[in-house]
C-alpha cells in the first residue's frame, strides 16, 4: 500500500501533469515524482510535448544516480512502445528503479503493457493510486477511450451579466486582446472545432489557430442541418480542413436537426478526440442538454449590457433544483479579463 511520501509524490503528480495542458495534446497529459530509496523527491517531470521526452524520462533525468533502488510516482501506466520515443518501461528498468507506484492504467492498446513488463524485471508496483485524481487531470486524454467520443471543451465569451452579444448583435469585443489570444492557443491545442449555422450567419468565424505558432489547424465543423452554409463563407476558405455537417451525413435527431452524438461518434471514427465547441448559444445549449460537454472555459469580460442574447440557450433545464452545476477547476486573471475552467457535475 502506498505511503504517505508516494501519496504526497503522487498528489504532486497530479499537479504536474496539468502544467503543458496546451501543448501536449495529442499525446496524455502525464505527471511524475522520483522518490530516492529514503521516499525524499529527487526528480520531478512532466510531458510538454509530442515527439518530447515522456515526464518520467525529465524526472529521471533530474534524479540522476539517485533514482537507484528509489521509487517512480507516475500518473498513468509507463509506455511500454516505441514510437517517437523509446518506451519509459526500459528507462526506469535501466536506472534502477525498484517500485513504481501508477495512478491509472494505460487505456491505449498501443502503449499498455508497462505495468506486465516492470513486474516482470522484477520492479514492484503498485496500480491505482490516487486514481480518480489522476483521471480527471487527464479526462481529455481518457474520455474517448471511455466513451467512444471526443473530449468536449465548451468554450465562450460574455459580460459579467452573461451576455455574449449587445441588443443590436454586436458583439466584438467582448473580452480584449489578450483572451482572445488564448483562445487561439486554446484552438491550436484541440482537433476539432465545432459551430453552429447561426455563428457562421452572425459573425463568419475563420476558426484557425493564428499568432500563436499552431503546428496544424484543427478541423472545422459547421452543424449545418439542411447544407445552407454560404460557399463565401471563410470556414470555407481553405485555411483548414472543413466539414458542413448536415442531417443527411450524420443523422437527424428532434425537428430534423443534426443529431449531436452521432455527431461526435463520427469525428471519433474520423480519429477526432479533442473538440472545442464554439457554437452559439442554441448549439452549446443542445450539447449540455444531451451532456455531451466534458469542460467549460469562459472568459468573463468586466463589463456589463443588461440586454442581448445570453451565452447560453434552453439547455433542458426548468427549475433550480435541475441546474448544471459545475466544479470549478481554475480561475486565472487574462489580461484585463478572467478566464474560468470548470468541470460538469456528472
Amino acid at each position: 500500500m502506498a505511503g504517505p511520501a508516494e501519496l504526497s509524490a503522487m498528489r504532486r503528480a497530479v499537479e504536474l501533469s496539468t502544467r503543458a495542458a496546451l501543448t501536449t495534446p495529442p499525446n496524455p497529459d502525464v505527471g511524475c515524482v522520483v522518490l530516492d530509496a529514503a521516499g525524499d523527491i529527487v526528480g520531478e517531470g512532466w510531458h510538454e510535448r509530442p515527439g518530447g521526452p515522456h515526464a518520467e524520462i525529465h524526472a529521471l533525468r533530474a534524479a540522476g544516480e539517485r533514482a537507484r533502488g528509489g521509487t517512480a510516482v507516475v500518473t498513468l501506466e509507463p509506455c511500454a512502445h516505441t514510437g517517437r520515443t523509446g518506451p519509459c518501461t526500459d528507462a526506469l528498468i535501466e536506472a534502477g528503479i525498484a517500485r513504481v507506484v501508477v495512478a491509472v492504467p494505460e487505456p491505449s492498446s498501443v502503449a499498455a503493457g508497462g505495468i506486465a513488463r516492470l513486474r516482470a524485471h522484477g520492479v514492484d508496483v503498485e496500480v491505482g493510486v490516487l486514481q480518480d485524481e489522476a483521471a480527471a487531470a487527464n479526462a481529455r486524454w481518457l474520455t474517448p477511450f471511455r466513451l467512444g467520443r471526443p473530449f468536449v471543451v465548451w468554450k465562450f465569451a460574455a459580460t459579467l451579466d452573461g451576455r455574449s452579444a449587445a441588443a443590436d448583435g454586436t458583439s466584438r469585443w467582448i473580452t480584449g486582446a489578450d483572451a482572445r489570444t488564448d483562445v487561439h492557443r486554446l484552438r491550436a491545442a484541440v482537433d476539432t472545432v465545432v459551430v453552429g449555422l447561426g455563428t457562421v450567419l452572425a459573425d463568419d468565424p475563420q476558426l484557425t489557430a493564428r499568432d500563436v505558432g499552431a503546428q496544424r489547424q484543427p478541423l472545422r465543423v459547421v452543424v449545418d442541418s439542411t447544407g445552407r452554409t454560404p460557399s463565401t463563407a471563410r470556414v470555407r476558405d481553405g485555411a483548414a480542413d472543413t466539414w458542413i455537417a448536415t442531417a443527411d451525413d450524420v443523422g437527424s435527431g428532434p425537428e430534423g436537426r443534426v443529431d449531436l452524438t452521432k455527431l461526435l461518434t463520427a469525428l471519433h471514427e474520423r480519429g477526432r478526440r479533442y473538440v472545442l465547441l464554439e457554437g452559439g448559444p442554441r448549439l452549446a445549449g443542445a450539447f449540455l442538454a444531451a451532456g455531451l460537454v466534458d469542460r467549460v472555459v469562459g472568459y468573463l469580460a468586466p463589463a456589463l449590457l443588461g440586454a442581448g442574447p445570453a451565452a447560453l440557450g434552453e439547455a433542458g433545464v426548468t427549475t433550480i433544483a435541475d441546474a448544471l452545476r459545475l466544479d470549478i477547476t481554475d480561475v486565472t486573471l487574462i489580461g484585463g479579463d478572467v478566464r474560468i475552467t470548470a468541470a460538469p457535475r456528472r
